[in-house]
């Protein structure tokens, strides 16, 4: 009996993955319930089973008094030295029960604090686990939707995926299998609630650490990600080997890294720029495909005015200030974006800007701050072909700032993304595909 006893913790062990310390713990804990519900709740027990033997004894506690008020839990100090004269007053005197008789209601007592203490051990496990997978991503299959709300299986419980936490142009349906990134994880008094993501920014940079070697072992390095979901990306990426492509590494040979992860985010669009310490050249780089002529800094407030050529105003934007906004939040800048020709009309007579953008005693600054992006002569852009556009293309832009929020500028040029990109591979920089 015995053997089957221990036996029957080994297999349960490798079962639950519980550690047999905790289950016998928990046994114990159940004989001493059924303890007292045999004999009292006034009676004090203390159980004991041995892990190698599966031998198990009860023995049962009382406070060693001088002077006895209640003898079922209380011995005086003359009758616990008939048993050994070391006892003092205070003491808990113990002695070996062998004569208990464990009804059904006692056995059913033990059965249900067993049961309680393994899904609470199991719950722990669970909790433990998931706190390690925290910022990572995983394989889930949707086990229900209901009201928006998306409920997956994650292998030993469920997660719960929030409409706040879904791709806009994405439905998902019972027995999808899906990447989700994993956000947070609740306690709760059902056991631990997962709760994931579909448009976490991070969901990106995790799809390319799988797809891409070169993320994985450290040469290449994403440094910020910014994302409308289900819509469009950026990302910026650095390279420690001055022999290893940033870019060229996560789009992978004729595109196929990037595509995969395309894929995966149905269809998000995904832009991949170079990271540079010098603010300019990240900032020029987070517009494209848009070119900039000129980057103009304000360090104490965070805020870049940057000019593009006439004709690429619109494409600087984006779509409903698409560009602009993610450009703001890869950055970490507030960005102000204007033409060439918005710029020479904030320009007095003597070279210094009217704007209220600028302090007067801020002027001398911003004039050592001009960096100039692009050498070239601004008069090639006026046989470029120019883009559709509104009447109101000389107003000046709004202040894109790192928010969500659409543009409410009605002067902004608005240009579908069918416009801007024919095919996918056109969704890059065109330094891409020279580098492929």
């Amino acid at each position: 009996m015995n053997a089957e006893f221990i036996s029957a913790l080994d297999a349960l062990e490798k079962e639950k993955n519980i550690s047999k310390d905790f289950l016998i713990e928990a046994i114990e804990t159940a004989i001493n319930a059924a303890y007292k519900k045999s004999v009292g709740p006034a009676h004090d027990s203390k159980a004991v089973v041995d892990p190698e033997t599966g031998d198990i004894k009860i023995y049962a506690l009382k406070n060693v008094v001088e002077e006895v008020i209640d003898d079922e839990c209380e011995i005086s100090l003359e009758d616990a030295r008939l048993t050994n004269p070391n006892y003092e007053i205070d003491d808990i005197w113990q002695t070996e029960v062998t004569d208990v008789d464990f009804g059904r209601t006692a056995a059913q007592t033990a059965k249900q604090v067993v049961v309680q203490k393994i899904r609470e051990a199991e719950r722990e496990i669970i909790t433990q686990e998931f706190e390690e997978k925290k910022d990572e991503v995983i394989t889930a299959s949707v086990q229900r939707v209901e009201n928006n709300n998306v409920y997956v299986e994650l292998g030993k419980t469920d997660g719960y995926l929030p409409p706040s936490e879904q791709m806009r142009n994405e439905r998902l349906y019972a027995n999808d299998r899906i990447k989700v990134y994993v956000m947070e994880v609740r306690k709760t008094k059902r056991g631990p609630q997962i709760i994931v993501s579909r448009s976490h920014p991070g969901l990106v940079k995790r799809l390319f650490e799988m797809e891409v070697p070169e993320l994985q072992t450290g040469v290449v390095e994403i440094v910020s990600v910014a994302r409308e979901a289900g819509q469009r990306s950026k990302i910026a990426v650095y390279s420690s080997d001055e022999n290893v492509d940033a870019i060229g590494s996560c789009v992978g040979q004729r595109g196929i890294r990037v595509e995969r992860v395309v894929d995966e985010l149905r269809g998000e669009k995904i832009d991949i720029i170079d990271w540079s310490e010098d603010p300019v050249e990240f900032i020029a780089n987070a517009l494209s495909p848009a070119r900039v002529v000129m980057v103009y800094l304000y360090e104490s407030s965070k805020k870049a005015r940057v000019v593009v050529p006439d004709n690429h105003l619109s494409l600087a934007i984006g779509k409903e200030g698409q560009n602009a906004r993610l450009a703001a939040k890869l950055t970490g800048w507030k960005i102000d974006i204007k033409s060439q020709s918005q710029i020479m009309e904030l320009v007095d007579e003597n070279g210094n800007f009217t704007d209220d953008f600028i302090s007067e005693e801020d002027t001398d600054m911003f004039d050592d701050e001009m960096f100039d992006i692009d050498d070239t002569d601004t008069d090639e852009f006026e046989d470029e072909e120019q883009p559709e556009s509104s009447d109101q293309d000389d107003e000046e832009s709004e202040d894109y700032e790192d928010s969500d929020e659409s543009s409410e500028d009605d002067g902004i040029n608005e240009l579908g993304d069918e416009e801007l990109y024919e095919d996918e591979d056109e969704e890059f920089d065109e330094d891409d595909e020279d580098k492929e």
